[in-house]
């Protein structure tokens, strides 16, 4: 049976969540809640189980009729598309007849003009192997992680100019704390939106305020902010996500004028210290712009010196005739490889 929630149900859409062994954050209610506050689409939780299965599905439900370029030609709630959560999602399965279960999804999506999925993939879940014969899994870049296991792992695990770059953060007195409060989410936005001004970020890159009130009093145990201190300025800051024994770097920020103090090296060497003191196995760091191996890669890499994981992506086509209409509405389509094509 297939049972779909919305955020009028946050309590008994983490309980569903947090009942799967290898669950991660991306899939609780208080994440999707920022990015449905960001314009992100609709959440919709999938939850799928029989006597052979159970599985689920986070998806951010668009209306397609709010791009620009189909306003006054298609009405309003008429199609839609799905997309993972800013981050990653896919489905999560336990059990071994996955074929009812995505016979049940492919059946609710058509009824429901659904056109067409996107999906992110989570690394470290590696959870695209179940979904090869359901969706058109594509593998990209490779992405970083931090085994934290032990203090002295951590450690052998930096690269020897990573270290170097650490030690000279402490030599510098930079100092790093965590915590949670309203005063420095409001601090890391400031930090945060002076780094996108810098890298030329996209608009999507900017959230508002509210953006950051969610994720303060919607995941009041999942995200802490960590930041660097020279001379009592905060000069650098990172918001990490905890859930299930992961940690996950989230957005980060700096100032480039401390760039040369190395902030953010010592403060992900010390995230993962705290982390390995209060039982968490992992730091996840990702990998670089658009699955590159840019500088923002080389700079995760120096983390961890074993071996990598791949992020995949998974793309499905629901309403093949509708799909191509939508793209033939199209006058230009900017990124043919982008999917859906349509949003190109």
């Amino acid at each position: 049976m297939l049972e779909v929630y919305t955020l009028d149900q946050p309590k008994q859409w983490d309980i569903i969540v947090c009942s799967f062994k290898y669950y991660d954050v991306y899939w609780l209610s208080g994440y999707v809640k920022a990015f449905q506050i960001h314009g992100d689409g609709e959440p919709l939780l999938f939850y799928y189980k029989d006597d052979r299965v159970r599985g689920i599905n986070v998806a951010m439900k668009r209306d397609i009729s709010d791009l620009d370029a189909f306003k006054g030609i298609i009405e309003a709630g008429t199609y839609y598309d799905f997309s993972s959560p800013y981050g990653y999602g896919g489905w999560i399965i336990e059990g071994e007849d996955i074929k009812s279960l995505f016979t049940a999804y492919k059946k609710w999506c058509e009824e429901h003009e659904i056109i067409s999925e996107f999906m992110r993939f989570h690394p470290l879940l590696k959870n695209h192997i179940f979904c090869n014969d359901f969706y058109e899994v594509a593998e990209l870049g490779e992405v970083v992680h931090m085994e934290l296991s032990s203090p002295e792992l951590i450690w052998d695990n930096l690269t020897s100019k990573n270290r170097n770059m650490i030690r000279k953060a402490i030599k510098n007195d930079i100092k790093i704390y965590n915590g949670r409060f309203p005063e420095i989410f409001d601090k890391f936005r400031v930090i945060y939106n002076k780094t996108m001004d810098k890298d030329e970020a996209q608009k999507y890159y900017y959230f508002e305020p509210e953006f950051y009130t969610s994720i303060l009093e919607d995941l009041p145990y999942n995200a802490q902010i960590f930041w660097a201190e020279k001379d009592r300025m905060i000069i650098a800051a990172s918001i990490i996500l905890l859930s299930n024994g992961r940690m996950n770097y989230h957005l980060s920020g700096s100032l480039q004028e401390y760039c040369s103090y190395a902030p953010t090296n010592q403060l992900l060497y010390e995230a993962a210290l705290w982390g390995c003191e209060n039982g968490y196995k992992t730091l996840y760091l990702g990998g670089g712009v658009g699955s590159g191996e840019d500088s923002l890669f080389k700079f995760k890499r120096a983390f961890f010196k074993g071996s990598l994981n791949r992020f995949n992506i998974g793309k499905k086509i629901y309403n093949k005739a509708r799909y191509d209409e939508l793209v033939g509405l199209r006058k230009e389509i900017e990124n043919v490889n982008f999917f859906p094509k349509y949003r190109g």
